[in-house]
């Protein structure tokens, strides 16, 4: 499941994320607590056990910034922090904040990330999530733990 383990500590680690390619295009749903919007700069603070659903991928933070497009045509950057959770699939990734660019569909976290994939883990300083391709990249003291196959299987 991981590609080039053995790179990993100098060079980042790519990865698999998801189950498939996301589109980005599929509508946004949030759900929060609390909501407070700011109409001169564009803005919408959600607050409180804060949900966003896009297809598959499911976003949790206790804060979540929405920033809307300059035409308010829709979103154009989702800003998560206080510790977030982002799940896609069977796969799910851990950090103190994370940015999501709706139109590039591009999600960079930061702080203390983690990604589990079933058994193994991957840990980092940052991770960039290609959603469109289901793919992340994993950098800044990267680690992992190797898992030996099972030979009972």
């Amino acid at each position: 499941m991981f590609c080039q383990p053995l790179g990993a500590a100098a060079q980042g680690a790519q990865v698999a994320f998801g189950n498939t390619a996301q589109d980005s295009s599929l509508p946004v749903e949030v759900t929060a607590d609390n909501l407070d919007v700011n109409q001169q700069d564009g803005t919408a603070v959600f607050t409180g056990n804060v949900l966003i659903g896009q297809g598959e991928m499911r976003l949790s933070a206790p804060r979540v910034l929405v920033v809307y497009k300059n035409d308010q045509s829709g979103i154009e950057e989702l800003q998560a922090t206080g510790g977030v959770t982002l799940v896609s699939g069977e796969d799910a990734a851990e950090a103190s904040r994370a940015d999501y660019n709706v139109d590039t569909g591009l999600i960079e976290m930061e702080g203390d990330v983690l990604l589990v994939q079933g058994i193994n883990a991957l840990s980092g300083d940052k991770m960039f999530v290609d959603t469109r391709a289901g793919t992340a990249r994993v950098t800044g003291r990267v680690k992992t733990i190797l898992q030996p196959e099972d030979g009972n299987e």
